[in-house]
């Protein structure tokens, strides 16, 4: 089984330095600058569970040293994938699976749902639905990401919590390739449900990231102190109701109450969201795929979202001041 794990930052490197000590894959990831080099100098690291392992990876800067992979796994932030297209491509052979691990709604959400928005291809998160052309949604191999991973320094992946990545295919169907690659994680030591309705797990976890992730990077608030003030709190159970009547309107199946995964993000402490980070750190942030696209899926079911388009628009002007948007 030939895997590349195209991004290797936190969330790939962790995943290519499970399954490589596992030895269980023909392993290699694409990778750029310092990162690189000190994974083609020292091997990739991973500190879990107190102890160092030294993960035997073939690392590349480019995919076409690599050739077809019965699996690629784009690991990289959704707003990247665009501009990698070239690279990837070189990857991907007549039957190659492409795992999308990105947070927010998928390029490919509409790929195989079935109804009156069968293949529509979504502008915020696939501008001129380029990636639905080059990679193909037919490859797809849907999934939610949970661990919390870091990277400490160039070459070194440290981490924090959770093990588990859902997988699922668009359809919903158990096929051999998802069940092949969900065994094969299983055995590196991840759990790895396979899951027939992957769009709903993408929603839960879409739920949170749409109303804590822009409410943090406008106030530099943690999820802790968020939940506890009345007024935050308070916008964004507004946004995730909104969001809900979406989801809900596609067919979505919300296993919890607004109220309790509200909790859930409380309960997680001082911790600074994704989009918090990448904004103090002036690196491009996930903004269209956390909330614009749910903005344009409002759009297509007619469901307003007036609190959603107001966050939107603070926070997308705020990104553009910091250079963190464009």
């Amino acid at each position: 089984m030939k895997i590349t794990i195209f991004g290797a930052g936190a969330i790939g490197g962790y995943l290519a330095a499970k399954l490589a000590v596992a030895g269980r894959t023909e392993l290699s990831i694409v990778a750029r600058g310092a990162h690189l080099d000190a994974i083609k100098a020292d091997g990739l690291r991973l500190i879990e569970d107190g102890q160092e392992l030294l993960a035997p990876v073939r690392a590349a800067a480019k995919a076409e040293e690599l050739g077809a992979q019965d699996y690629v796994v784009l690991a990289l932030k959704a707003h990247s994938l665009t501009p990698a297209l070239d690279q990837i491509t070189p990857l991907l052979g007549q039957d190659t699976a492409v795992v999308t691990m990105q947070n927010g709604v998928p390029w490919w959400y509409f790929h195989e749902v079935g109804g009156p928005l069968e293949g529509t291809r979504l502008n915020a998160v696939d501008p001129g639905g380029k990636i639905w052309e080059r990679i193909g949604p037919e490859r797809v191999i849907g999934s939610v990401v949970y661990p919390a991973v870091e990277v400490d320094a160039p070459g070194l992946i440290r981490h924090v919590e959770g093990k588990r990545f859902s997988l699922g295919e668009p359809s919903g169907e158990r096929s051999e390739r998802v069940t092949q690659l969900a065994e094969e994680m299983v055995k590196a030591g991840l759990q790895v449900p396979v899951r027939d309705d992957i769009r709903s797990e993408i929603w839960v976890k879409l739920w949170g990231n749409l109303s804590f992730n822009p409410i943090s990077a406008l106030t530099g608030s943690t999820l802790a102190a968020i939940v506890a003030d009345d007024g935050t709190r308070t916008l964004a159970r507004t946004m995730m109701l909104e969001a809900q009547a979406i989801g809900e309107s596609l067919g979505v199946r919300f296993p919890i109450a607004v109220d309790r995964r509200i909790k859930g993000a409380g309960d997680v402490g001082e911790h600074k969201t994704s989009m918090l980070q990448d904004l103090e750190r002036g690196r491009p942030m996930e903004i269209d795929a956390l909330v614009t696209a749910v903005q344009e899926l409002g759009r297509l079911t007619d469901k307003p979202t007036p609190t959603i388009d107001a966050v939107l628009t603070l926070v997308r002007r705020l990104a553009v001041e910091r250079g963190c948007y464009s």
